[in-house]
């Protein structure tokens, strides 16, 4: 089921969002963006392992908050493999980590359905905020390319993922 993992690539400098010039500049953008996408994905595949639901339980048609988060991550898994198998573009790279943050934040609220505690809801607020972060750096005149906007989706992210690992979705190794 987690799929991605297996395309996990080796960072090469500059692609974590430092500054570059030219193709290069697109490559960091697309580190800084591939970080986010492939953190949102790993929340939301271990926010569906906590609540007991995993990709089987897809359907085209979702009637039920599983079915729509087994979907979601789903989605993601294909979104990722899109972001590897394509060139650098910031604005469709901006997308795709806005995509994953949202089937995490939906993936969270499954989670927090399944679980009622106070750190859950910690988590499910995190998760959403990460979202509204990613969405925002997604949109906007610079679709990708504000590096502010970049760098507080990024904070955002790592604060979800905190979260989720201060409410036991995330198991630590």
């Amino acid at each position: 089921m987690n799929e991605p993992n297996k395309q996990k690539e080796k960072e090469e400098p500059g692609e974590r969002g430092e500054p570059g010039e030219g193709a290069g500049a697109g490559a960091a953008l697309r580190g800084v963006h591939r970080f986010r996408a492939r953190s949102a994905y790993d929340r939301a595949f271990a926010a569906c392992r906590y609540a007991g639901v995993g990709e089987d339980a897809a359907e085209a048609v979702p009637r039920d908050p599983v079915g729509r988060a087994a979907n979601a991550l789903r989605l993601s898994a294909g979104s990722l493999a899109a972001l590897a198998a394509s060139a650098p573009d910031p604005a469709a790279d901006a997308r795709c980590a806005r995509n994953t943050a949202a089937a995490a934040a939906l993936a969270a609220q499954l989670a927090a359905a399944h679980d009622s505690s106070a750190a859950s809801a910690s988590a499910l607020r995190a998760a959403l905020a990460a979202s509204r972060a990613a969405a925002g750096a997604a949109g906007g005149s610079a679709r990708g390319q504000d590096p502010s906007l970049n760098t507080s989706a990024e904070e955002a992210e790592r604060h979800a993922v905190a979260m989720a690992r201060a409410a036991g979705w995330i198991r630590t190794t």
